[in-house]
């Protein structure tokens, strides 16, 4: 439930203000932005589940979380649609999934 209102929250921010909306602002940049901002947010949760606090990690991660979500609204792939896949996956070993690519 939590990400369906994250999606729907970030779904709302198409229409609203960037001067006022992060989220707008990224979606205005445009992908490369988003990109940059998931490499970014990612390194950090690399770095934190190295040597901080599960606190630390948890935060970090809901930054990789966001910024994905960012993302797939950008390309208009519902979690939905990310759901389907992961349940596609189920029963498959990452090495033969990864193969399969």
């Amino acid at each position: 439930p939590t990400l369906l209102r994250l999606e729907r929250t970030l779904e709302a921010r198409r229409a609203s203000d960037s001067g006022k909306s992060y989220t707008k602002s990224l979606l205005d940049a445009g992908p490369s932005k988003i990109d940059e901002k998931l490499r970014e947010e990612a390194a950090e949760l690399g770095q934190a589940l190295i040597d901080e606090s599960d606190e630390r990690v948890a935060s970090e991660a809901g930054d990789v979380l966001y910024h994905l979500l960012v993302g797939l609204v950008l390309r208009e792939v519902s979690l939905r649609d990310l759901l389907a896949e992961l349940s596609r996956r189920f029963g498959t070993s990452g090495h033969e999934e990864k193969a399969s690519r």
